[in-house]
């Protein structure tokens, strides 16, 4: 079975952490919560979900992960300055491991700069920033691009799971 890093910060989309994570463990897979600092509490921006961080991501290496899920909401927004997290994603995708974002996780894939020559999707309001990044931006509800995975909303879960699923 694979074992898969959700990397997560305060203020995720809670569903697109929730129905990602609950299915990939479903499955048979390990997940791990991976974020800024062990032990810390965070909470989805719907309050219907909370999670507490397993693992500080100054601490994880890439090569112990057979993909990488990043859930959307502002919790890409709280995790894309940070170093690790950009080394960790630059390394996954070097790796040619999976890497499944949703909605405002390419946030993370354009800040580590990996996004030149790539189709993907996202949040609709981010398609500019996408392209200002090299993408080749499409609304649909999923994108597979060689090892990413990407999708809008979530009402797209269901099929951004199936391809996550399919890699795995």
């Amino acid at each position: 079975m694979s074992k898969v890093a959700f990397l997560i910060a305060d203020q995720f989309e809670d569903s697109e952490m929730q129905v990602p994570y609950d299915e990939v463990k479903q499955a048979g897979h390990q997940a791990d919560i991976i974020g800024l600092e062990k032990g810390s509490e965070v909470k989805g921006k719907q309050g219907k979900a909370q999670y507490t961080i397993e693992k500080s991501i100054s601490e994880v290496n890439v090569q112990d992960y057979d993909a990488v899920v990043i859930p959307g909401g502002s919790s890409p927004e709280n995790l894309r300055l940070d170093s690790h997290i950009l080394d960790f994603v630059k390394e996954a995708d070097k790796s040619g491991k999976p890497i499944a974002s949703i909605c405002h996780g390419p946030q993370i894939l354009a800040s580590a700069g990996l996004l030149k020559g790539r189709t993907i999707t996202s949040y609709p309001p981010l398609q500019d920033d996408m392209v200002n990044a090299g993408a080749s931006f499409k609304d649909e509800e999923v994108i597979v691009d060689r090892n990413f995975i990407t999708s809008r909303t979530p009402k797209d879960e269901p099929a951004f799971v199936r391809e996550l699923l399919k890699v795995l």
